[in-house]
């Protein structure tokens, strides 16, 4: 067919194909339709036989069966262009057969089962089998890959639970050699601080933090960090609080390798007269949380052993067994009032942080009446990282928790928090505290995930001042995608999560931002043979 336009687009003539002089005339009245008309309509109708002409390439491409007749094509187009999908071809004994409960035993005992889907694919093309054959190949290869997916996940958590939670014979050599060092020699039993510098301890015009830990290590990084970085060194005093059994080794470090002008006090919690009077509440939440966590003591191996339960839970009870959640060091900051009632205002670091600089600018920060300043955790360019809101914590299916809090709401962490201990003492965060305590271990420890952090969100809820996330930088130790010009910039990092910096496990590219602040030529260093590498 062919499409003729006057020039004067008053007459437009369509000749057939067959060349024969039948032709439809159509005069076009000035009046009646205006030459743009005709002109948009023809462009109309061009657009529209090159959109068939699309989709007809388009069910070729798919593999349709070619149409041969307008019928055949409406049939195809129709139901894309209406927007309706066209009914399966998958045979329904495919689903039948997928939708079977899986039999074990005839997976373990069956015939050879395809390894990948490369052998898959070949065994299928060589025996050609029915729909039926082919759905109970693919179930079984599926299901067995599923299994050792399980069983390899598992004991990725096994072994990740032993290497975070065993103690690294090195750092057990350092606190048996300086345990003995405390014994024979003087010079590692000073009093810390010395009598004239005691003042200080109460002094508010002094930058006090305070560090909780049982590991003698990763508290001199922290100290030597601190004061290294420090504007202002004789201003800083920072209190170590131990446990009995690591305090000699502790303080025998500190006698030895001094940090002056910085002030050092090490202190263990029987030194504390508010913990040996009376009853401590976070204490008896220990004792109980440690009776309702008996129930995971069947040992790692028990618990590996279940077959039926997803290796999300089989983590979280291998995590329950981390000697970490029964330590009175990592609930010890809520009782901070109580431990210095002299002072107004303290910032608590953890053990497993880095400072990178100068740390007594946060004093200045204004905490318009908040108690805790600390860094959100729910904004950032790493949305592996900055992503956490309470639900990530907190089980928002329990009723208790969901009529109390809003699931989206943004998260905070520990790990450099600033406390103005002033407001602190005006509210009731430790009480609460320690109600929701009571009221995880009534609920068979199902309100929130395990670690201080959950009941430290509700806890401190409404207490919370922002603070610039250049203060504060976490994750170096559960995701290494954090670079080093980022981590370096930073005015802490943090290495949160399992692959501690003094552990093996510790991500090679960013355990130098921690090694730097150890002196490996020392002699303790030496003779335990711990290695910057």
């Amino acid at each position: 067919m062919q499409l003729h336009i006057s020039p004067s687009l008053r007459h437009v003539t369509l000749l057939p194909s067959k060349g024969v002089r039948e032709f439809i005339k159509v005069k076009i009245g000035s009046r009646r339709l205006s030459y743009r008309m005709v002109f948009y309509s023809v462009l109309f109708f061009t657009f529209l036989l090159r959109f068939v002409f699309v989709l007809t390439a388009v069910e070729t491409i798919d593999g349709e069966t070619k149409c041969s007749s307008l019928g055949c094509l409406g049939k195809r187009l129709g139901p894309r262009i209406l927007g309706r999908r066209l009914e399966s071809t998958v045979p329904e004994v495919i689903y039948q057969v997928l939708e079977e409960p899986v039999n074990q035993g005839e997976i373990q005992t069956g015939p050879e089962i395809p390894q990948t889907m490369e052998d898959f694919v070949a065994e299928i093309k060589d025996e050609r089998p029915d729909a039926k054959t082919f759905a109970v190949k693919l179930k079984a290869m599926v299901t067995l890959l599923e299994q050792r997916t399980r069983t390899a996940k598992i004991q990725e958590y096994l072994y990740r639970h032993v290497a975070s939670s065993s103690i690294p014979k090195q750092l057990h050599c350092l606190t048996l050699k300086l345990a003995n060092e405390h014994s024979i020699n003087a010079n590692a039993r000073l009093q810390l601080p010395l009598a004239e510098l005691v003042p200080a301890l109460v002094d508010n015009s002094f930058f006090h933090f305070v560090l909780a830990s049982d590991n003698v290590l990763a508290t001199s990084v922290v100290a030597s960090s601190l004061v290294k970085n420090s504007l202002h060194p004789e201003k800083v005093v920072l209190h170590v609080i131990t446990d009995r059994k690591t305090y000699y080794p502790m303080q025998a470090w500190f006698s030895l390798h001094s940090l002056t002008p910085a002030i050092i006090e090490v202190k263990a919690l029987h030194h504390f007269d508010w913990f040996t009077k009376g009853k401590v509440p976070v204490l008896e939440a220990m004792e109980k949380d440690q009776k309702v966590r008996s129930r995971f003591r069947g040992g790692s191996s028990a618990i590996v052993a279940n077959n039926t339960e997803k290796p999300n839970v089989i983590a979280a009870k291998l995590q329950a067994l981390s000697p970490k959640y029964n330590s009175l060091m990592n609930h010890i900051r809520i009782h901070l009032p109580e431990l210095f009632p002299s002072l107004n205002k303290v910032v608590f670091l953890d053990d497993d942080i880095v400072v990178q600089t100068d740390l007594s600018a946060l004093w200045d920060i204004d905490m318009n009446g908040k108690v805790n300043g600390a860094v959100e955790t729910c904004r950032g360019e790493d949305k592996f990282v900055m992503s956490k809101r309470f639900k990530s914590y907190l089980n928002f299916s329990h009723p208790l928790i969901a009529n109390s809090f809003n699931p989206n709401e943004c998260a905070w962490a520990y790990g450099m928090n600033i406390f103005d201990l002033e407001a602190w003492r005006r509210t009731n965060i430790s009480q609460t505290y320690h109600f929701w305590l009571e009221e995880n271990l009534k609920s068979d420890l199902s309100l929130w995930q395990l670690g201080t952090l959950p009941p430290g969100l509700i806890a401190f809820h409404g207490h919370v001042h922002i603070i610039n996330p250049f203060w504060h930088m976490l994750g170096l130790g559960y995701q290494d995608n954090t670079t080093i010009a980022d981590a370096e910039s930073a005015g802490v990092v943090h290495f949160n999560g399992r692959a501690k910096p003094w552990l093996d496990m510790a991500f090679p590219r960013l355990r130098p931002l921690w090694t730097k602040y150890v002196d490996f030529s020392n002699r303790f260093m030496k003779s335990c043979h711990l290695r910057e590498s």
